[in-house]
């Protein structure tokens, strides 16, 4: 694919090949040590600079460091939305996927063996008791 740097004035073009990868991602293409060889292009990450040789003289390529920041937390949000997203995967796949049984009364409670019935205050005179199970293990 043809790739230009430079406006119409100084402009250098280079065919790159590419490789496509089937992932999500903040930017629209990585350029690696390949491409920077064949422009000839020196990176500057301190002044946010990249520089590169044609024939009218060097092309610049510049930005903020406000943009920068940006760019920066765009890729952080983008970063935990999929991490978000695979954990509700592991989520739902490891929930059941029984429906429930709309038959069932919500207030049916069956009763156990080996229930105590204990009294929330026993100084008081409405006599609330509180079931507690007597045959339950340690944990």
């Amino acid at each position: 694919m043809p790739v230009t740097f430079g406006d119409p004035t100084n402009y250098r073009i280079e065919i790159l090949t590419f490789e496509v990868v089937g992932f999500h991602g903040t930017y629209h293409a990585i350029m690696g040590q390949p491409c920077y060889a064949k422009f000839m292009a020196i990176l500057n990450y301190t002044y946010l600079k990249h520089k590169m040789l044609s024939l009218c003289g060097v092309i610049t390529i510049s930005t903020t460091f406000q943009r920068a920041y940006e760019c920066e937390v765009k890729c952080c949000e983008h970063a935990l939305a999929i991490i978000a997203s695979e954990e509700l995967t592991i989520i739902k796949e490891g929930t059941t996927k029984e429906a429930p049984n709309s038959k069932r009364l919500a207030r049916s409670f069956e009763s156990m063996e080996g229930i105590k019935e204990v009294l929330v205050d026993p100084s008081s005179f409405d006599r609330k008791v509180v079931c507690i199970g007597t045959t339950l293990s340690s944990k």
